[in-house]
């Protein structure tokens, strides 16, 4: 199960990056992560952006709503996504893994 911590300024989601990949998109969960690929290299932050890009369009928010908080040169990231209320990520998310 994908895991959302609430903080006073947003939600908190951990993110499994996959640069390099063929093509960008939402590829799962694993232990409590989202897995996402991109296709941008890890190199000057491009692939954290590519991964921004990706989350804010499946979540239906602007990239400026969510902000890389650790992991920058890691693969396991943690994103604050702002204005957004945790039961709505928990739902866009949600229905986007019944389609994989």
């Amino acid at each position: 199960m994908l895991e959302l911590t609430l903080r006073p300024e947003g939600v908190v989601i951990s993110v499994r990056a996959h640069p390099g990949a063929k093509r960008q998109r939402i590829a799962g969960e694993h232990a409590g992560s989202l897995r996402i690929s991109v296709n941008a290299a890890p190199e000057r932050g491009r692939a954290n952006e590519a991964v921004v890009e990706v989350l804010a369009e499946a979540l239906g928010c602007r990239p400026a709503a969510i902000t890389l908080i650790s992991g920058e040169t890691s693969r396991s990231k943690r994103f604050l996504i702002r204005d957004l209320p945790v039961e709505s990520i928990r739902q866009r998310l949600s229905s986007l893994l019944d389609l994989l």
